[in-house]
């Protein structure tokens, strides 16, 4: 068996502790804005549907409930704009990070097979491509893709790094494109509900698919809409063709959400207020740190949409790395998510009001 190191890439995220250590001894403290862990608290219908369901001592199923599915298939009819959406179009996951690393093994993919990820991107679909031994590449428009051995196409809209939205016109074209060539489409829209100057649109809604699933998978999950990141939730919809297969695998390897978790994510769905109240949350965090970034000499590209910032000052994004970790402000480097960002930084709206203002009141001359 080969080694780790052969299979995989390094560890980003290790290159960037000296950074840390460098903003952690700001007078003042650390203002962490490289990774997008939520720091609100966990809404109270939420904890309360948790320790209900606390006693569970059996094994919980994993296609879930019966109210799970329900409230699954409700939120993508009522949010998503879908229809007719059945139990057979949902499955939930065990965190959108775990499905993301282990679909193209779990789909059966392997030397010879592409799975193709925008330039721009969170690391783990290369990772998942490694894990299963199959090829991978970079796209900017993935129209423009050989389609020849081409077994997976990633969508990520709104994208992390960079908070770009598809159009509803570019999705539809993308659907297209892919049912033609024969090639499986999962789109990640786990920040589908963080829309700023942008109102993002999921592939499962109707004007882009032509009211077929055929071919397609949306990934959503609970950790940024709903601050639970901790209880790994998270959940596909689409085609039933796939997620069928999927479904038996993942009973194959034990892939359960816990039974607590599963009756949580039934009252986070069915509440839209406190998502209401998170999202005025975040975006006064983002108001308040793009007018800083932009008063101290940045530009932001894009950025319509999800939880970062995407800035840079033209210059090596760990130059820039090393300024901000100067001010005590830890930013993610560009380069962490493909070389195309080597002369930007993510900057993550994940912290409390008290250390974005910190962050705000360094940034400002």
């Amino acid at each position: 068996m080969s080694a780790v190191s052969d299979r995989l890439p390094a560890f980003p995220w290790d290159k960037l502790e000296p950074y840390k250590k460098t903003a952690a001894a700001h007078p003042d403290g650390i203002v962490d804005l490289s990774v997008g862990t939520p720091v609100d608290p966990v809404p109270e219908p939420v904890q309360k549907a948790l320790i209900a369901a606390a006693d569970s001592p059996g094994y919980p199923t994993v296609w879930g409930t019966p109210e799970l599915r329900d409230a699954l298939t409700r939120w993508v009819e009522r949010r998503l704009g879908a229809r007719g959406v059945t139990h057979h179009h949902v499955l939930p996951v065990v965190g959108s990070k775990e499905l993301v690393a282990w679909l193209p093994t779990q789909l059966g993919l392997g030397p010879g097979d592409r799975v193709a990820f925008p330039r721009l991107a969170y690391p783990t679909y290369e990772v998942g491509a490694r894990l299963a031994r199959a090829d991978h590449v970079a796209y900017d428009d993935p129209t423009e893709l050989d389609p020849a051995g081409l077994k997976l196409l990633w969508l990520n809209s709104p994208s992390n790094p960079t908070g770009r939205v598809l159009s509803k016109e570019e999705l539809t074209r993308i659907v297209a494109w892919a049912r033609e060539h024969g090639v499986l489409v999962f789109s990640d829209e786990c920040y589908i509900e963080l829309g700023w100057e942008a109102d993002p649109v999921s592939v499962l809604h109707p004007d882009v698919n032509g009211g077929s699933y055929d071919g397609i998978v949306s990934v959503h999950s609970l950790s940024k809409r709903s601050n639970l990141a901790g209880y790994r939730a998270a959940f596909l919809a689409g085609d039933p063709a796939v997620l069928g297969p999927l479904l038996q695998i993942r009973k194959h390897g034990g892939m359960m959400t816990s039974a607590p978790t599963q009756a949580a994510v039934v009252a986070a769905l069915g509440d839209d207020e406190h998502v209401r109240i998170q999202r005025e949350r975040y975006a006064a965090r983002r108001t308040a740190l793009r007018q800083a970034l932009l008063a101290h000499g940045f530009r932001i590209e894009h950025s319509e949409a999800s939880l970062y910032l995407w800035a840079t000052r033209d210059e090596s994004c760990w130059t820039t790395v090393a300024h901000l970790a100067d001010l005590g402000i830890l930013a993610a480097p560009g380069d962490f998510y493909g070389p195309a960002g080597a002369n930007f930084v993510r900057v993550a709206l994940t912290a409390t009001d008290a250390r974005v203002q910190a962050a705000v009141t360094r940034l400002t001359p």
